[in-house]
């Protein structure tokens, strides 16, 4: 018997015995493999917080990079907070239709760690899940603080973002994850396009609207004077972490990585978040080239940021070729939306809301394209509902700040910049002096 004759007969032995075995694993290896998908993929989530703040630095002036910086990472910080305190209960726990209880969140986890008859038929653990959802909502918040950037008091904006993560994200996100109404309707939104994506476009589109454009952005007859970024590089590796993220955003929120089915759902989703982007990347330079002659690298980042918010409502129906489209329509729409926005002179820093809020309302409606169990009217009536909920709310938190605190720097600290101006320092300070000194 040869060697080659032998290896072959082994493994066809060793895959006879392993069928059985691995037909169902075990709820405790079920427990395990579910809990690691949470985490790994949660961690993915929250290194697009990295990918938030290195974009956003990117397209802003340099004298407002430091202000970014911090805001990205305490709008991450109170997030967590708020979402452990009063969000993740008023979204998930006693949802009644429309909300859930006002309570701190605790983990449940008790059971599995049980010494006399451990039970795992939570099927993951609780604190794991929590992870998992809470890094969602600070995606939320940095969707408004790229649109806001450059004129907004710092202290006001946080105030928003405590309003945002801790009442209007977890009520709305009741209705739909929370198994509320909009679930009960039949509502399908995979992994966010309506519920963290166009949640945050719209909390930027008032927050943009009430608190008016930069100084400079339009001219006194109407005209775009464009303000370019300080740092297209930043900008660009931003783009790409944020890209890696969504791995998780969308990968992550099968939900579950406890058998061969679950697997394959996964790696679809991953191919299909990743090709979405690729459309959407290739649609913006095509389109930037044919209408200014010109490839802009800017909407060539924000077409795939529009790629990756158009798949998300429905990453697992279509197939690498409809996910191509479906990005590539993304692609297109931040092509045609930012002008649209300087015609009405809402000025969006960063490119946010046509790559969030419109490419997040075209992605759920794109849904029943590829999935027959779901439908447009029904989605219809979600981003709908969702829309006219947070621009309610969103709307009065931004007003009652105006009214009280204020929410916008006066026209000496927006020329200053706000890092000298709300935080006294610099980022690039070398660059400002002309020459080093001792």
């Amino acid at each position: 018997m040869s060697k080659k004759t032998l290896i072959l007969g082994l493994t066809a032995s060793l895959t006879m015995l392993a069928t059985p075995a691995f037909a169902e694993v075990s709820a405790e290896t079920a427990y395990i493999l579910n809990t690691f998908s949470f985490l790994i993929n949660g961690a993915l989530v929250m290194f697009m917080a990295a990918g938030f703040a290195m974009l956003e630095a990117g397209l802003v002036r340099s004298k407002n990079t430091a202000t970014i910086c911090l805001k990205n990472i305490t709008l991450y910080a109170i997030a967590g907070i708020t979402f452990y305190a009063i969000g993740y209960n008023l979204m998930y726990m006693d949802v009644t239709g429309y909300i859930g209880s006002i309570l701190p969140w605790a983990a449940d986890d008790a059971k599995a760690l049980a010494e006399t008859g451990p039970n795992f038929e939570a099927g993951y653990s609780a604190t794991s899940d929590w992870f998992f959802q809470m890094v969602f909502v600070a995606t939320a918040a940095s969707i408004v603080s790229g649109t806001v950037a450059e004129r907004i008091k710092l202290w006001p904006f946080l105030i928003f973002v405590v309003v945002l993560t801790s009442f209007i994200y977890p009520i709305e996100g009741a209705w739909t994850w929370g198994g509320g109404w909009l679930t009960e309707m039949g509502f399908a939104d995979f992994a966010g396009s309506s519920i963290v994506h166009s949640v945050g476009g719209w909390a930027a589109l008032t927050g943009a609207i009430i608190l008016g454009a930069r100084k400079g952005k339009y001219s006194s007859t109407g005209a775009v004077q464009p303000i370019p970024g300080a740092n297209m590089p930043l900008a660009t590796v931003g783009t790409f972490i944020l890209w890696l993220g969504w791995f998780g955003f969308n990968g992550g929120s099968v939900l579950a990585l406890d058998s061969a089915a679950n697997a394959v759902t996964m790696a679809n989703v991953f191919a299909n978040t990743n090709m979405a982007a690729a459309g959407g990347v290739v649609m913006a330079v095509i389109l930037t080239q044919l209408l200014y002659k010109k490839v802009d690298l800017s909407m060539a980042l924000n077409g795939a940021i529009g790629g990756l918010v158009s798949i998300t409502a429905g990453p697992d129906t279509p197939t690498l070729g409809s996910a191509i489209l479906i990005g590539a329509m993304g692609g297109a729409i931040v092509v045609f939306a930012v002008p649209l926005l300087d015609k009405l002179k809402i000025d969006d820093v960063v490119g946010a809301i046509p790559a969030h809020l419109f490419c997040g309302i075209w992605g759920t409606m794109a849904v029943p394209l590829t999935n027959p169990d779901t439908s447009f009217s029904t989605q219809l009536i979600g981003v709908l509902s969702i829309g006219g909920f947070v621009i309610v709310a969103s709307t009065i938190t931004w007003l009652i700040l105006k009214m009280t605190v204020g929410i916008r720097v006066d026209e000496e600290d927006e020329i200053l910049g706000l890092d000298k101006a709300e935080l006294g320092l610099e980022a690039y300070p070398e660059f400002g002096r002309g020459a080093h000194t001792l």
